[in-house]
C-alpha cells in the first residue's frame, strides 16, 4: 500500500509543480484492487498537493466509508461515481490548470487534439455546473464518464480518468497543452484581425 500512497504523492508534487494545479486545489485517487473489496487512497481536503505525506493520504472504500484517519478529498464522491461507473478505472487526476479552467468558465470549447487516443469527437465532452464537492455533481459525472478519459466540468476545472493514475495525469498535461495551444491560436488570429 506504501507503494501506491507514494505513488499519489509523487503525482501530486508533479502537478503542482506544472501549475495543474495550485493553493489547496484538485485532488487525486487511486484504485487498490483487492479481493476484500476495491480501496481508494485519495488525497485529503484543504491541503495542498505539494509535498504531501503518506499520513495524509486517505483510504475509502467504495461507498465512502473511512477505512483511516483524515478527511478525504470533498470531491471524494465524484471520485467514487467514476470507480463505480467504470471497472477499468484505475486512477484519477482532478485539477484546475489555467488554460484548460479558462476554457471552462469560457462560452469556447476545448478541442480534441491528434496526440492521447483516439479522437471520437471533434471536442471534449462537458458538463454543466453543480457545486464543487456536491451529490449533484458527483452524480453528474458518474452518468457522463461514458467511455472517455476527461470531462471539462464547466465553471470548475478538468477530470482526467484512465487504466492508471500515470496515464491519467499524462492526459492532464495534454489536455492543459492543448488548451494553452488553442488558446494563442485564438489570440493570434485575433491580433489578425486588429492588424
Amino acid at each position: 500500500m506504501k507503494k501506491e500512497v507514494q505513488e499519489i504523492i509523487d503525482i501530486g508534487n508533479n502537478i503542482f509543480n506544472k501549475n495543474l494545479v495550485s493553493g489547496k486545489s484538485g485532488n487525486i485517487s487511486k484504485r487498490i484492487k483487492s479481493s476484500n473489496g476495491d480501496i481508494v487512497a485519495i488525497t485529503p481536503t484543504l491541503k495542498s498537493l505539494a509535498n504531501l505525506n503518506q499520513e495524509d493520504i486517505v483510504l475509502v472504500d467504495l461507498d465512502g466509508n473511512l477505512l483511516t484517519k483524515g478527511n478525504p478529498s470533498s470531491e471524494v464522491f465524484m471520485h467514487l461515481e467514476i470507480y463505480k461507473k467504470r471497472n477499468d478505472v484505475n486512477g484519477i487526476v482532478h485539477t484546475h490548470s489555467p488554460y484548460a479552467t479558462g476554457f471552462a468558465f469560457s462560452n469556447k470549447r476545448i478541442k480534441r487534439l491528434e496526440g492521447f487516443g483516439e479522437i471520437k469527437d471533434p471536442y471534449l465532452p462537458w458538463i454543466e455546473y453543480e457545486k464543487p464537492g456536491s451529490e449533484e455533481l458527483a452524480l453528474k459525472v458518474g452518468d457522463n464518464v461514458g467511455e472517455g478519459d476527461v470531462l471539462v466540468l464547466k465553471s470548475h476545472g478538468v477530470v482526467c480518468f484512465s487504466k492508471n493514475l500515470k496515464e491519467a495525469e499524462s492526459l492532464a498535461v495534454f489536455i492543459e497543452e492543448s488548451a494553452k495551444t488553442q488558446y494563442i491560436t485564438y489570440m493570434l488570429n485575433s491580433a489578425e484581425d486588429i492588424i
